[in-house]
């Protein structure tokens, strides 16, 4: 069929699932994909300005400029794996491999918490001076950190004492500590109401912002609000051609 017939098709019901993959902007790096989107939309914004009819009574408008302000790209991940959680909050990844921390003063607070910087600790020892601390009836090892029994047989309030331990590996985001990602954007789209048909759409530069919100507590699945505003790219060039944005049908 000549892409022409593709012009004059009218029956074209949409229902599009798909993966959207993602690369910085600007560099040579792979499209890789950002995992399960449940959303996912652009959003344009426009200015007009009206000229009112003034030549005859009733009024009306004469003439009309419109011209866009915006173009904002939306999306809600259900995957909140490293790489979408560190770009929603303008994050810096610090990969941590496995190891062991020894002898680390702390002072002990019946009925409270010794927060730890590591998580999935094993082998916890705990020292009052030279002795060891039993764990049994003094303290539980949590993922938050070491949680000391308000009826601690062992222990007195404000008590000096020392904790080793092995932890595995771990990665931090420490948040509010990078600029906003650029990327590019290429959505794999198939068309479960015009039998699968394939359609993609690209975006060539996204600024990606800071979330929202970050949900820690909620019943149910939880999810990544996360918004960018589609910006020029200006290695694109030529007639017709957008600086913006495509979409390519079959």
């Amino acid at each position: 069929m000549a892409a022409i017939e593709i012009i004059k098709r009218t029956y074209a019901p949409s229902g599009l699932v798909g993966k959207i993959y993602a690369k910085p902007y600007g560099t040579a790096a792979a499209l890789v994909p950002i995992g399960n989107v449940l959303e996912a939309s652009t959003e344009q914004a426009e200015s007009v300005e009206k000229q009112d009819d003034m030549t005859a009574l009733g009024g009306g408008v004469h003439a009309e400029i419109r011209r866009v302000t915006g173009v904002t790209f939306k999306g809600k991940l259900a995957d909140l794996n490293i790489v979408n959680m560190a770009r929603a909050v303008l994050g810096t990844v610090n990969p941590q491999d496995a190891g062991t921390v020894a002898d680390v003063p702390a002072v002990a607070r019946l009925g409270g918490l010794i927060p730890l910087p590591h998580i999935s600790v094993t082998n916890l020892v705990i020292k009052k001076g030279s002795t060891v601390v039993g764990a049994a009836g003094n303290f539980d090892l949590l993922p938050e950190g070491i949680w000391i029994r308000a009826d601690a047989a062992g222990l007195i309030e404000a008590d000096a004492i020392t904790y080793s331990y092995s932890y595995a590996d771990q990665v931090v985001i420490e948040a509010l500590t990078a600029k906003a990602a650029e990327l590019t954007l290429r959505f794999g789209g198939l068309n479960e109401a015009d039998s699968g048909r394939p359609v993609v759409m690209d975006l060539w530069r996204v600024s990606q912002g800071i979330a929202k919100q970050l949900t820690m507590i909620k019943k149910g699945f939880g999810a990544l609000d996360i918004e960018g505003e589609v910006l020029q790219d200006s290695t694109k060039s030529g007639t017709g051609i957008s600086r913006y944005m495509r979409t390519i049908y079959v």
